[in-house]
């Protein structure tokens, strides 16, 4: 097929550059007119568009990524035809494949690893919740953004439990190097199958290398049928023997043996994370955000600096001032722990609430009414950063008013867009009032009055305000912090965190 660059799809998405090409389609980074905003487009080749079984399993894919909503999954945004020919349009993710980080780093270290493997099964889960086995899970369809976050993609063979499938009687799809056994030998797969290969993809990771190598694809799809995989600690000593016997078991010729459920092995890789980063004494890359979102139960095996750094650090750093201190900070805490146990605004008290992971730079601050349009925007990053002792502020303004300005705020970006459920909001600067205003995926609005949806009130706030979201179920990409009013006797607000859950 040649190349498109240039073509305008349907008066609307412009095709800027190609980005990838397999047998089937050819990949583009392409322009959104409408949106003015960057896309990604999958374009099927011509010459088997007319093939109904090909056509079929590419609009397959299309409804298969439709029907998700994760922050670890590459989101689908639209499809259509342009003169006979089918496409995707995905959300563009900036970065490179896993694959491409393998081969430019070799072995990961070991809490990147765990934490890589813990977002691709979460993705697994969502798809797996919604019936839809991917069947294909490798590192070249595992995407990292610029901001170290991993996405999954390319559901291109992908397939719901409750459809006759396109690939049964016998056809073996799938990258032989990752293929579980019963899929090399055309059998049935269920989700076991993703998490197979998955427990290869932290293999490589781990090692750098994939577990088998053969002559021909046949010959690798017939040793993940007969051969264990080689000892992980061999080629990675300095890994866990726990770590070992996660990847043993996500591997296991025998599906009974196996992990049967995705929660099973995102609990036991959250644990081994933690193992694991209390072993090395540090957390780096992508382990650092996985970590803020562990369960309590795995958090509690880190080391205290790591779950309390800025406290430890403080109490070491300023010993003659450690009273006061701790006075301080425990006044703080018990007012936080009284605010959790009124549940305040009326959160729910649910504790199936998942956190929503943020990227590292998923944060701006939002000034419209200003004369400049900012308001301290190199510090946005700091309410998203994990660490209570950074913030962002406001401009210090006079008479406890925001001057001419009816308010200020900074909003963070849930990408692709998610349903949340609540909002936590760490300040050092009591008493302040506002709102909670939320946007759907695009552009960010220009303004408070178009494009933002009011989602709740944040009356009085205190060190620690959480509060439940009227989202109704919609999925939105921004979650903005508006702030209207300043405290008596105070000229600024400064924000530590913003948290969201769903």
């Amino acid at each position: 097929m040649s190349s498109q660059v240039g073509t305008l799809l349907n008066g609307r998405y412009r095709l800027d550059a190609q980005i990838g090409a397999g047998g089937m389609s050819t990949v583009y980074r392409a322009f959104d007119t409408v949106l003015e905003r960057q896309v990604a487009i999958k374009l099927m080749h011509r010459e088997i568009a007319s093939d109904s079984d090909q056509l079929e399993r590419f609009r397959r894919e299309a409804r298969a990524v439709a029907q998700l909503n994760h922050p670890h999954v590459v989101g689908v945004i639209d499809a259509g035809e342009d003169d006979g020919t089918p496409y995707i349009v995905f959300e563009y993710v900036e970065g490179e494949t896993l694959k491409d980080r393998i081969r430019r780093y070799g072995r990961l270290p070991v809490g990147e690893a765990v934490a890589y493997a813990i977002e691709i099964a979460r993705a697994l889960g969502a798809a797996h919740e919604q019936q839809i086995v991917h069947r294909d899970v490798k590192p070249q369809n595992v995407l990292i953004d610029e901001e170290g976050t991993a996405k999954v993609t390319d559901f291109g063979i992908a397939r719901s439990l409750t459809e006759e499938g396109l690939t049964a009687d016998g056809r073996v799809l799938g990258t032989t190097d990752y293929v579980s056994p019963e899929q090399a030998l055309g059998q049935d797969v269920g989700p076991p199958s993703d998490l197979y290969s998955l427990g290869v993809v932290l293999f490589e990771m781990l090692t750098g290398d994939v577990p088998f190598h053969g002559e021909n694809q046949v010959a690798v799809a017939m040793k993940h049928v007969r051969e264990e995989l080689p000892d992980v600690l061999l080629r990675r000593p300095e890994a866990s023997s726990t770590l070992a016997s996660i990847v043993d078991r996500a591997t296991a010729k025998d599906v009974g043996r196996r992990y049967a459920s995705d929660r099973d092995l995102i609990a036991d890789l959250e644990e081994v994370l933690a193992i694991e980063t209390a072993r090395s004494g540090q957390a780096t890359g992508e382990a650092t955000a996985v970590i803020r979102t562990l369960p309590s139960s795995a958090r509690r095996r880190l080391p205290l600096r790591m779950r309390h750094p800025v406290r430890l650090l403080v109490a070491l750093a300023l010993i003659g001032a450690a009273v006061a201190v701790a006075l301080i900070l425990a006044a703080d805490r018990a007012e936080r722990g009284a605010q959790g146990t009124r549940n305040i605004a009326g959160a729910p008290k649910n504790t199936n609430l998942i956190p929503i992971s943020l990227g590292q730079s998923a944060a701006k601050d939002y000034d419209p009414l200003g004369d400049n349009k900012s308001e301290h925007p190199a510090q946005a990053k700091a309410v998203v950063d994990g660490e209570t002792s950074t913030s962002w502020s406001t401009e210090t303004y006079e008479g406890n008013t925001l001057g001419t300005k009816a308010g200020v705020g900074i909003y963070v970006v849930a990408d692709p867009a998610v349903a949340a459920r609540q909002i936590q909001i760490l300040t050092s600067t009591k008493g302040w009032s506002g709102a909670v205003y939320v946007a759907k995926p695009g552009t960010a609005p220009t303004s408070i009055e178009a494009g933002w949806t009011q989602v709740t009130d944040i009356k009085s706030a205190k060190a620690s305000t959480r509060l439940s979201l009227d989202t109704g179920n919609t999925r939105y990409r921004y979650y903005l912090v508006w702030i209207t009013k300043l405290p008596p006797g105070a000229d600024k607000v400064q924000i530590s965190e913003i948290r969201l859950w769903r």
